[in-house]
């Protein structure tokens, strides 16, 4: 399996996560051909600080148990904005505030925004 295609099993099983707790507005970002960052940026929000918590413990459970461990995360006590490093992809969680306020689809309108279905097509 080739490096991208592991980054896209990754952000589909994210996206899933986010999913699978209500994650409001999930967007993925494809910042391959513009960064060296990640492959993908995965952003939703929450509605309250206990919903950005458990979307973001979401995340790292199922990726947890497919073998994609968390290389860093920052913001979890706050839980204004989660940033989840899983290296090939960056998993962003915000409340509804923060995530007007930073607008990382606008900084980042560069990459190309994809759907759930896109990622799990070849």
């Amino acid at each position: 399996m080739s490096d991208l295609a592991i980054s896209k099993k990754m952000a589909a099983l994210a996206v899933d996560a986010l999913e699978d707790r209500k994650g409001e507005d999930v967007r993925v970002i494809d910042i391959s051909n513009i960064s060296t960052l990640a492959d993908y940026f995965i952003i939703a929000a929450g509605t309250n600080h206990n919903q950005v918590q458990a979307l973001a413990d979401n995340v790292q459970e199922k990726l947890g148990r497919s073998g994609y461990i968390t290389k860093n995360v920052e913001g979890y006590e706050s839980a204004h904005w989660i940033l989840l490093d899983f290296g090939d992809i960056i998993v962003h969680v915000f409340d509804s505030e923060n995530r007007l306020f930073y607008d990382l689809e606008r900084i980042w309108r560069d990459g190309k925004q994809i759907s759930k279905d896109d990622l799990k097509n070849d």
